[in-house]
């Protein structure tokens, strides 16, 4: 699949952002690693993989709104576990938990618990993206 999307370049590297924050467990910082290692601009291939890791983000927040645990159970395959978890986060350390929103395992069950919780959009928006926007920086730099 990897390959796939290395040949549509930066389309390739939105679907595997979005997709990496929401329904599958794939990691889109390989395919990010590998265009900027492939001579792609490295700021625009920086604000695709944010621009569709944030976009995914949203959609969990979007499910934790107006969507019901069965529809997070059954399209996220969420655990009723995980998103206690996330909650309890949420509440005990407020919305800045979700500049970790990018860590694996906890990030998602933190956007739907936002969502549900109804943070502030704007803050969510901004907080989230933030995060991402670091953690896909960092990222680039360790690979130049």
């Amino acid at each position: 699949m990897m390959e796939t999307l290395i040949q549509f370049g930066h389309p390739g590297l939105f679907i595997a952002s979005f997709l990496a924050a929401t329904i599958l467990p794939m990691g889109s910082e390989v395919l990010l690693g590998l265009l900027l290692a492939n001579g792609f601009d490295p700021l625009v291939t920086l604000a695709v993989a944010t621009f569709g890791n944030v976009l995914g983000s949203v959609t969990n927040y979007g499910l934790g709104l107006w969507g019901s645990k069965f529809l997070v159970k059954k399209v996220l395959r969420m655990q009723e576990h995980e998103f206690a978890r996330a909650t309890d986060r949420l509440n005990r350390y407020g919305s800045v938990s979700l500049l970790f929103a990018w860590v694996p395992v906890i990030g998602d069950p933190l956007t739907v618990a936002a969502g549900v919780l109804r943070i502030n959009f704007i803050l969510f928006l901004v907080l989230v993206t933030v995060g991402k926007a670091l953690r896909y920086g960092v990222i680039a730099l360790a690979i130049s």
